[in-house]
């Protein structure tokens, strides 16, 4: 399997390296490893939903 570390990722998700590296430690992308100081993400990872908005909408 190969990895890419945030900062590789936040070019392909289009979000900071900061914000991926949140996501990470709540556990919210799939087989992350934290190696030091650095998240390694698996290339194949699904960029996690926004959790800030709901998908159904009720008004």
């Amino acid at each position: 399997m190969e990895y890419l570390t945030s900062v590789e990722m936040s070019a392909k998700w289009n979000i900071t390296s900061r914000r991926i590296s949140i996501l990470c430690t709540e556990g919210r992308v799939k087989c992350a490893i934290k190696k030091g100081k650095t998240w390694l993400i698996p290339s194949d990872a699904v960029k996690p939903a926004d959790a800030r908005f709901k998908k159904n909408k009720e008004n």
